[in-house]
């Protein structure tokens, strides 16, 4: 009989062997199982592979655990949009020799083993790897307790995760009409934006172009111009929608520091629930300087990797919403630690939640989402038919919050063989070149 099976057989309850013995009936079943399990070997893991697809032409990455039991396996998400191939890499020819054999119950001695493994760590490529085997581990663990993974964090802390919207146009009229939607279908939290990141649009005169500098596709963006009109469109959407509705802007890091303070300086009277990534991560010190001159609060964290580069901003109070990307910190483990420093210091949640997140690794956003305490909100994501066929379980969003189904573990699974179907694109995935007029590129 396995493992599971032995459970349902002996009646164990929701809690019991989790949560610890709640009732003498409670200790009889409990020492039952112990007995019976006594002489059963622990819980293999016996394989390791990724999983690459692009149902919405999004380069997807999912880790699948597979074990000793046959039947269970665990997913996780190990998406890198940007460089999907080095990351399958890393875990089929790494962290599989790495895993297998080893004990599918211990999670954190695996987690800080394989963290190890490399000698060096804290990479992109490494964590996010690290995480697809993290993340499935959970999955397992959930399924093997017969719980939603949240269970097995502390239990629910509210019924969903609030969820935030994007809105964009490539003039106000648009992005009003953009607003107007989302707040029909329920939203009360929106990011606006005009165009893309940067608004580059609003910048006419690529003279890189013209004098044969780089690539004509090549994207142009000037501080200036953005800047001018982040701020009317601020001044217009909420003078057209009032204070009804929370509003949230990402900078990306596209500006000089000392231009994005000013900028947020000029928003604070528009109360937005917050601004994103105002710096970019090798520009943390100017956090010190940017609290000192405004109360706007702050997320931060989307290209984050190293603890160092967040345990500061945490601990001196510097950022408002911790924004990192579960798989690019190296798991769901991580990401729990973060949440449990951020509770100390009144930092809240806005995980990373894009469509370069696979179902899976939405699902344990939300699942983390609904057992912290300090929760904050959290970026939501449209899922194509398609995806929801090639991964059932899929997470839902409904007036605004996003669900998660109540099956054992993350509750996503995988058709391999219609993920087959949908191959990554022929772009490697980079990111293309933003520059100034003159040809000077711009970090994201």
């Amino acid at each position: 009989m396995n493992r599971r099976n032995l459970i349902k057989g002996l009646g164990l309850g929701v809690a019991t062997g989790v949560f610890g013995i709640a009732s003498k009936a409670d200790e009889t079943i409990a020492n039952t199982y112990a007995k019976a399990t006594k002489g059963l070997p622990p819980l293999k893991i016996t394989n390791v592979k990724s999983i690459l697809t692009a149902p919405q032409r999004i380069r997807l990455c999912v880790v699948k655990v597979e074990t000793s039991e046959p039947g269970l396996y665990g997913l996780g998400c190990a998406t890198f949009n940007q460089r999907p191939l080095p990351v399958a890499t890393a875990v089929d020819e790494y962290l599989r020799p790495f895993a297998k054999g080893r004990d599918a119950d211990n999670i954190e001695d695996m987690w800080q083993n394989a963290y190890t493994s490399s000698y060096w760590r804290n990479g992109p490529v490494l964590n996010n790897a690290l995480s697809g085997l993290d993340q499935a581990l959970w999955d397992i663990k959930g399924k093997r307790a017969n719980m939603p993974v949240y269970q097995l964090l502390g239990g629910k802390c509210r019924f969903a995760a609030d969820c935030y919207t994007h809105c964009s146009g490539r003039d106000l009229a648009q992005l009003e009409n953009s607003v107007r939607k989302g707040m029909e279908e329920g939203f009360r939290h929106i990011r606006i934006q005009l165009g893309g990141y940067g608004s580059q649009h609003l910048s006419k005169s690529a003279h890189f172009k013209e004098e044969g500098f780089g690539l004509q596709s090549d994207s142009l963006m000037e501080p200036g111009p953005y800047v001018r009109a982040t701020i009317k469109m601020f001044e217009h959407i909420r003078k057209t929608f009032g204070d009804e509705i929370e509003l949230l802007h990402d900078i990306h890091e596209r500006i000089p520091p000392i231009q994005a303070i000013n900028l947020i300086k000029e928003m604070e009277k528009y109360h937005p629930f917050f601004i994103e990534d105002p710096f970019a991560p090798e520009d943390n010190g100017y956090f010190k300087l940017l609290r000192q001159q405004t109360s706007t609060p702050i997320a931060m964290g989307e290209l984050f990797n190293n603890p160092h580069e967040w345990v500061g901003l945490v601990s001196e109070r510097l950022i408002d919403f911790i924004r990192v990307h579960i798989s690019q910190i190296g798991g769901l483990s991580v990401a729990r630690k973060i949440a449990a420093l951020c509770e100390w210091f009144n930092v809240r949640s806005a995980w990373h939640g894009p469509g370069d997140v696979s179902p899976v690794g939405h699902a344990a956003n939300v699942h983390l989402d609904l057992a912290i305490p300090n929760f904050g909100i959290q970026e939501s994501s449209r899922f194509s038919d398609r995806t929801r066929d090639v991964f059932p379980g899929c997470p839902t969003v409904k007036n605004g919050y996003m669900y998660i189904n109540e099956a054992p573990g993350l509750g996503v699974d995988i058709d391999e063989e219609l993920a087959a179907k949908f191959p990554l694109p022929d772009h490697p995935g980079y990111w293309s070149p933003v520059r100034r007029s003159d040809g000077t590129a711009v970090r994201p």
